[in-house]
C-alpha cells in the first residue's frame, strides 16, 4: 500500500487554509485551536457559537471527506496511556508557547510573525527529535 497520496493531502491544506482565512476575516481572530477551544470553557467568552461551529466542523469534515473517497484505516502502535501523556505534554505546550500548531504553524506563518516562526521551529524540531529518539535511539534498547 502506497501512503503517498498528494493530491488529498494538497486538498485537506487548502482547505485548512481557506477555514483559517475565512475565520480571521469573519471573526478578526487566528484560528488556533487551542485558544478556541480555551475560550470556550470560560464563562462570557464571546463569539461562542461561531467558535463552537469551527470547532465542530473540525470533527464533521473527515466524515464528509469519506463521502468522497476512501479513507485509510487507522493504527495505533503506542497504547492507549502513551497517546494519553502524549496528549497532556501537547496540551502544556501549548499553554507555554501561547498557542498550538493551527495557531502558529497555518496562522502565525502565513502573517509572517517572527514568534510563530520560533514557536514552529521548536515544535518541529521537538517532535524530529521525539521520533529520532524513540524509533532511531531507544527502539533497541
Amino acid at each position: 500500500m502506497n501512503d503517498f497520496t498528494p493530491w488529498s493531502s494538497l486538498a485537506g491544506g487548502a482547505m485548512i487554509g481557506l477555514a483559517a482565512g475565512l475565520f480571521a476575516v469573519a471573526n478578526g481572530r487566528i484560528a488556533g485551536i487551542s485558544g478556541l477551544i480555551g475560550s470556550l470553557l470560560q464563562r462570557g467568552a464571546e463569539g461562542r457559537g461561531e467558535k463552537a461551529s469551527f470547532l465542530l466542523g473540525i470533527f464533521v469534515a473527515p466524515l464528509l471527506w469519506q463521502v468522497f473517497t476512501t479513507m485509510p484505516p487507522v493504527h495505533f502502535t503506542a497504547s492507549p496511556w502513551a497517546l494519553m501523556v502524549a496528549g497532556l505534554l501537547v496540551g502544556i505546550g501549548t499553554r507555554y508557547g501561547a498557542g498550538c500548531t493551527s495557531g502558529h504553524g497555518v496562522c502565525g506563518l502565513a502573517r509572517l510573525s517572527p514568534r510563530s516562526a520560533v514557536a514552529t521551529l521548536c515544535f518541529m524540531s521537538a517532535g524530529f527529535a521525539t521520533v529520532f529518539l524513540l524509533r532511531h535511539v531507544l527502539a533497541g534498547a
